[in-house]
């Protein structure tokens, strides 16, 4: 089963305690969008976006073989 993830939940909230699960900035993830580098989101509606746990885990999972290569 897959679940959505906010971008807080990527890069973390401090405020909310949330650790991130790809530390960048807010401006570098979208970016990383603009360049095809991350995933696309999936605007629910106006002002809410979200992304597939499994793109997030797939992009951090590429990330790791990457280095290890």
């Amino acid at each position: 089963m897959n679940s959505f993830v906010r971008i807080y939940h990527i890069i973390g909230d401090a405020k909310r305690g949330i650790l991130p699960i790809y530390p960048v900035s807010r401006a570098t993830w979208y970016a990383g969008i603009k360049a095809g580098k991350y995933p696309k989101p999936i605007r629910l509606s106006e002002g809410v976006s979200v992304w597939l746990l499994s793109d997030v885990q797939k992009l951090v999972d590429d990330v790791v073989n990457a280095s290890t290569h």
